[in-house]
């Protein structure tokens, strides 16, 4: 069996995301399995080199994990040709320059989103990457995970019929911060830092709509501040500069129309932090992060609306589970081993930077929606 080494940067993984995701449960578990098998057999084995700004920081997590290479000169490390691919999940703000310096030194790039805090500089490194000729992919999981996964496999298999209306439902309460500590860091809720929700998470709605629901088209947005003060990591408080909630409703191809709320600011009682039901002619689904439900038309129960006495009837059990015919591992993971494969033997690869600028282009739109009060069309996006 032959076995290629692929140089990776990894930059600005010591955060809990990039830690657990990138480095641990993808780069770190694809060697841990011998590599990432090629077509032709071929194991593709990375070999990481941490870079990060914080020296203390980088050392213990690369002394954790046992990785040899690590750094805090990302210059000297993009000289390296012996590394060809560079991973930014470091802040939003950073990321268009530091895909621009990595496409420069002629590095394939793969990033998380979103890309960019506008379009314009979302665009600017698509045009960029397109120029120079090399392979380039934005992280979009959503898509990897189980529960979406069987939607899309129920929508492939015609099971929905006409597909009628999307409606989502994702967050969580994200503590103040005064007596417990927060589970988001305080940067997110600071626009001049890039946060917000609606730069967060309208970006990952754009590829799940996209990909399993039907293009967007428009969308009507309204964020708010629910909570407009909160305390950061050294227990100060500061103010909320930012949106805490976005409601959004988007008109997708073919009359489907999707509702998706995002908030840090509620209570969770459903299945999971998020979940999508989605109804059509012949059938609905409901799918969280693993599991998905569904109830074909021949199974619908008639219910009947009588205020006047207490219901009885047990709608949950008229839902069955779509089975687990198949092994969902790490999405995370899927679509490094995806990436890899187009580097390494060109493998059709489709989640480019041009997919991540679409996700910014939808966040302008909403955010213009918001400002303006009104519905906003999302044109066909060109690189040109």
């Amino acid at each position: 069996m032959t076995t290629r080494r692929l140089g990776v940067i990894m930059n600005g993984v010591t955060g809990r995301m990039g830690t657990n995701q990138h480095l641990v449960r993808s780069i770190l578990a694809i060697k841990a399995e011998g590599g990432c098998r090629l077509a032709d057999g071929t194991r593709v084995m990375p070999d990481p080199i941490l870079v990060g700004r914080n020296a203390a920081k980088t050392e213990a997590l690369a002394r954790r994990h046992d990785v040899e290479r690590w750094t805090t000169d990302l210059d000297k490390a993009l000289e390296n040709r012996d590394d060809t691919v560079f991973f930014d999940a470091a802040t939003t703000q950073l990321r268009p320059a530091l895909l621009t310096k990595a496409i420069r030194a002629g590095k394939h790039v793969y990033c998380e989103k979103p890309i960019a805090t506008n379009l314009d500089d979302a665009l600017a490194v698509c045009r960029l990457a397109k120029a120079s000729g090399i392979k380039n992919g934005v992280v979009q999981d959503k898509l990897f995970l189980p529960g979406l996964r069987k939607l899309a496999m129920l929508r492939q298999s015609g099971f929905f019929g006409r597909m009628l209306a999307v409606r989502g439902e994702f967050g969580y309460w994200v503590f103040e911060g005064d007596w417990q500590e927060a589970q988001r860091p305080s940067w997110n809720y600071r626009g001049e830092d890039g946060g917000g929700i609606i730069l967060d998470m309208l970006c990952h709605w754009r590829y799940v709509l996209d990909n399993l629901f039907g293009a967007v088209r428009s969308v009507s947005c309204l964020g708010a501040t629910h909570i407009p003060q909160r305390w950061d990591e050294a227990g100060k408080p500061y103010k909320v500069t930012t949106d805490d909630a976005a409601y959004a409703t988007f008109q997708l191809e073919d009359g489907v129309i999707a509702h998706i709320n995002s908030s840090w600011s509620v209570r969770v009682y459903r299945d999971d932090l998020v979940s999508f039901q989605v109804d059509g002619t012949l059938g609905s689904a409901v799918a969280s992060l693993s599991e998905c439900l569904m109830q074909p038309r021949q199974a619908t129960p008639r219910p009947v609306w009588n205020p006047d006495e207490k219901r009885t009837h047990d709608f949950y059990a008229d839902w069955q589970p779509v089975p687990d015919n198949q092994v969902y591992e790490n999405g995370f993971k899927a679509q490094w081993q995806m990436f890899i494969r187009h580097v390494c033997e060109d493998a059709p690869y489709r989640y480019t930077l041009s997919e991540g600028a679409k996700g910014v282009q939808l966040v302008e739109c909403a955010l213009r929606s918001w400002k303006e009060r009104r519905w906003i069309d999302v044109p066909e996006l060109e690189l040109r």
